[in-house]
């Protein structure tokens, strides 16, 4: 019985010490939340814009979605050294411009599905990320890291596939919607709400308490991905409903 006891307190030990920063999930949701805020907030400036001045929003558009590719490397290398003071205020403009680009999209569903489809999207992420809270921190090292692999590799199909729509539907009129979108978004919607798993169980493993910033990004990421390819397959499972 010492023996076997021994032999617990080592795995335990052993577990413990794989955490580089046990207290940076805590320290990274308040700031995800702050995130969510500020993008629905560039959100809102988007469908403004969309209906006061239309011929603005494009243009207006395609520099909100050029300088937000800049503003993600920059701030993500920032947030990474632990120089959170200057991250802090990268993150937020980051924020606010997503927001802005998501616009788009939201507005199709509104138009698509009604205001309710926006409701149902936010409902969603909302449960997967509570759910994802309390499974996520308590998964075993052969789930956390298995499920891992798994989205890892789907993130990768989840590419490929997006990168066939677009090009196809180039070449060919039509290509990649129907039932290629619905593939695509319903894949996309299961493979972020396992990441929202994964994000729990990485974060402690892969970020120091200083790097909550960092760890905030990646979470973010995900629920607006989330978020995004609900919204797409609502998009997607209307527009079928409506062509039958």
């Amino acid at each position: 019985m010492p023996a076997r006891s021994n032999f617990q307190e080592a795995i335990r030990e052993a577990q413990s010490s794989a955490l580089v920063g046990p207290n940076v999930v805590n320290k990274a949701l308040p700031y995800v939340g702050g995130g969510m805020v500020l993008t629905a907030g560039g959100v809102i400036g988007g469908l403004t814009l969309m209906a006061s001045s239309p011929s603005l929003f494009m243009p207006l558009f395609w520099v909100a979605l050029i300088g937000n590719f800049v503003l993600f490397f920059v701030a993500q290398n920032v947030a990474m050294k632990g120089n959170n003071s200057t991250a802090l205020p990268l993150l937020t403009a980051y924020s606010l411009l997503t927001g802005f680009t998501l616009s788009g999209i939201v507005a199709m569903a509104i138009g698509t599905a009604g205001i309710g489809a926006i409701g149902t999207a936010a409902l969603a992420t909302g449960i997967t990320f509570v759910i994802a809270s309390f499974v996520g921190r308590r998964m075993s090292d052969s789930v956390g890291q298995s499920l891992t692999a798994v989205v890892g590799l789907g993130i990768i199909g989840l590419l490929i596939a997006m990168v066939v729509q677009v090009v196809g539907s180039i070449f060919v009129p039509g290509f990649g919607g129907g039932g290629f979108e619905l593939m695509i978004a319903g894949f996309g919607t299961v493979l972020f709400v396992g990441a929202a798993f994964v994000d729990f169980y990485t974060m402690p493993r892969t970020y120091n308490d200083d790097q909550y910033l960092a760890g905030a990004l990646g979470m973010y990421l995900t629920y607006i991905n989330l978020f995004i390819f609900i919204l797409r397959l609502i998009i997607a499972l209307n527009g079928g409903s409506r062509r039958d």
